[in-house]
């Protein structure tokens, strides 16, 4: 890598490979001199199968920690969690001015940064159209269609050539509320000659165009219309232009809308402050819906993915305080399950039409669109913006790659396939991968931040497949052997494979192997621990056909 000249750098921290936890550098000057800017800081959600005892995941920033001096500002292109999540985490080990539209400013301030002990993070607004200059790099706001308000692609104009970073976007000509992906805009970038495009990559395999906004209000306004009974909507609480939809469709047949949610309750402040809602009577609590006719009552409910502890899973289980629903009454899913939620939300389902509840989904129904553009509204932003070099972000690796074939079809000259940790310089010369640096996930376990190599995640994983054994035994200084040893066994099955009970085969192997162990080697603690393990492991994998974690603790008295 030259280190003397200044050069033009792209280093993806999360989101390249992976879907959420974009955190994004770009970098400017030479190697060891270079000022930083950082595109979004957002987190995911880890699956209880990978991850026991994992709700939430964040990009290792510890790359850009170590220059923070140097990180001149943060840019947010709009207010999803995959986006903003992790500010309220990660930005301590950063503080450098957050820079976010009106809508994310705020969301962002009521959804993280009111909670106890959250920092005091540098907030500026920005405004799409205007530019702003922070060292070497000028930047300006380009609106776009997305699923949630004041989206924007984020244009970066340095010495070396303009940037352009698209977030997440499409082409909606009909979006309810928020901006349309305007041409002109983007064929003036286009125009003034754009070095790279790093763009979405999430719809890529989708052949055509995503539906708008629009004919999902159309098709919720008909099923809310001729519902006999309640009806019931879920939808991602940060979707305003589906909650203005929605309330418009229940206000045009004389329903009241409840909504139900502390995510959504914050969602609704903020769409308020901000005007989106204008013209629509303001949201009843759930407190008000046992008290309105049945067909008098449009529920929005969070829990859209199956979230055990949100209002739908609550209703589903019929354990909420306030929101029941009975046989006849009517749920529409206005959303899709995220990758790796299609359990929990389908285990809802089921629940639901056990109860004689009919459920609308996406699947009969066009009760949902994506907020990402697929291949056709791909081609037009190419032709539109002419790129000399393509960077797929925000996708798996084979979105990633499909977006490369793309793009390349579309006549793009350089193609680079970039992962977190990527050092792609962009200029001087031809793009590429001249470096790698560190890049990882973080999870948040329960109110600590853990790398990936902490040992709890495989010992949780361990224990979640073959439980553990626990064995106290005291021993005196001349090797003799105190009392019984004190066992428990958790998470292993009662009886093994030929009926003998599981506690019983524990017991016996420790009282054989300590037995077996003469004196002098009882005096060595950590000799009988290991002996004592390896037995109980094997005597259990005999019977049972699997090894147990075990926990051997020798007090010496």
């Amino acid at each position: 890598m030259t280190t003397g000249q200044d050069e033009l750098v792209f280093v993806p921290l999360g989101g390249v490979g992976e879907i959420g936890m974009n955190a994004a550098l770009y970098g400017f000057g030479p190697a060891k001199r270079r000022k930083w800017i950082m595109v979004d800081c957002g987190m995911g959600f880890a699956g209880e199968e990978g991850f026991p005892g994992i709700d939430l995941m964040f990009p290792d920033l510890s790359f850009i920690e170590e220059r923070k001096d140097d990180l001149l500002a943060i840019f947010i292109t709009h207010a999803h969690e995959d986006h903003i999540g992790a500010i309220g985490e990660l930005w301590p080990k950063l503080e450098a001015p957050v820079y976010a539209t009106r809508f994310a400013k705020n969301l962002l301030e009521a959804r993280r940064l009111s909670e106890p002990g959250a920092p005091k993070v540098i907030l500026k607004e920005i405004q799409a159209g205007r530019r702003v200059q922070v060292g070497p790099f000028e930047i300006e706001y380009v609106p776009v269609s997305h699923s949630i308000p004041e989206s924007n692609a984020v244009a970066i104009r340095t010495p070396h050539g303009l940037v352009l970073h698209t977030g997440d976007w499409k082409l909606d000509p009909t979006p309810i509320l928020g901006d349309v992906t305007s041409e002109a805009a983007f064929r003036a970038l286009g125009d003034e000659g754009i070095l790279a495009m790093i763009s979405d990559s999430t719809n890529v395999v989708r052949e055509g165009r995503s539906p708008s906004e629009a004919e999902v209000a159309a098709t919720l306004r008909d099923l809310i219309a001729d519902a006999p009974h309640r009806v019931a909507v879920t939808t991602f609480a940060s979707n305003v232009a589906r909650m203005r939809a929605v309330a418009e469709a229940a206000q045009a047949c004389g329903r009241e809308v409840i909504a139900v949610g502390r995510a959504m309750d914050r969602v609704i402040g903020v769409a308020r402050e901000c005007g989106f809602l204008d013209g629509l009577p303001e949201f009843r609590s759930s407190d008000s819906y046992g008290y309105l006719p049945r067909d008098k009552v449009v529920a929005l409910l969070t829990g859209s993915q199956g979230e055990e502890r949100a209002a739908l899973a609550r209703v589903s289980r019929d354990d909420h305080p306030d929101i029941t629903l009975a046989a006849g009454d009517r749920v529409i899913f206005s959303s899709r399950a995220i990758p790796g939620n299609e359990r929990a939300v389908g285990a809802i389902i089921n629940d639901l039409i056990n109860a004689g509840i009919e459920v609308v989904t996406d699947r009969t129904k066009l009760v949902h669109v994506s907020g990402h553009p697929r291949r056709d509204e791909m081609a037009e932003m190419y032709a539109w913006t002419r790129p000399q070099t393509a960077i797929p972000v925000h996708g798996e690796a084979l979105h990633l790659d499909e977006h490369a074939r793309f793009a390349r079809a579309q006549g793009v000259p350089n193609i680079v396939k970039a992962r977190n940790g990527s050092v792609v310089r962009l200029a001087p010369g031809t793009p590429e991968i001249v470096d790698h640096v560190k890049a990882g996930r973080l999870f948040k376990d329960g109110n600590v931040l853990i790398d990936a190599k902490d040992r709890a995640i495989p010992e949780r994983r361990k224990l979640s497949q073959a439980g553990i054994v626990s064995v106290a035994i005291a021993i005196d200084v001349q090797g003799e052997i105190l009392g019984e040893p004190a066992i428990d066994i958790i998470g292993l099955p009662n009886r093994g494979r030929t009926g003998q009970p599981m506690l019983d085969v524990v017991v016996d192997s420790v009282s054989r192997t300590l037995s077996g162990l003469s004196k002098p080697k009882r005096k060595d603690a950590e000799a009988v621990e290991k002996a004592v393990d390896r037995a109980i492991r094997s005597a259990v994998n005999e019977v049972w056909g699997k090894k147990p974690a075990c926990h051997v603790q020798v007090v010496e008295v």
